[in-house]
């Protein structure tokens, strides 16, 4: 499977935007919030959140590249997503990650566009 172009939220507006965000969903270990895109965004853009309970920073940089590269194999559409990793996600296989990941950003944008 090829990887999509999937940006890094860089702004402070859209992590404000997050706060808010128009739509939510969670699957298994991971939880997704997602607000539409900017006319500018022609791709999804991510932003991350895993917090010290996932582990020391060795393994939450892990769990972040592996996120990255789960999100990177999804197909969902263009918006803002902020990811948040419970500590059990740590534990799931990558394609086990993978479709919780999918599962999670596709439902929160389905309900985002409601």
């Amino acid at each position: 499977m090829t990887t999509r172009p999937v940006g890094r939220i860089r702004q402070r507006g859209a992590f404000v935007a997050l706060r808010r965000p128009a739509g939510r969903a969670s699957a298994g270990p991971v939880r997704v919030s997602w607000v539409p895109p900017q006319p500018a965004d022609p791709f999804p853009l991510v932003g991350y959140a895993i917090g010290r309970r996932c582990g020391n920073a060795v393994q939450r940089n892990r769990l972040r590249r592996r996120l990255r590269a789960a999100v990177g194999q999804c197909q969902v559409p263009a918006g803002s997503y902020l990811v948040i990793a419970e500590p059990a996600s740590a534990g799931l296989g990558f394609d086990d990650l993978a479709s919780t990941v999918g599962s999670a950003m596709s439902t929160a944008a389905a309900r985002g566009t409601r």
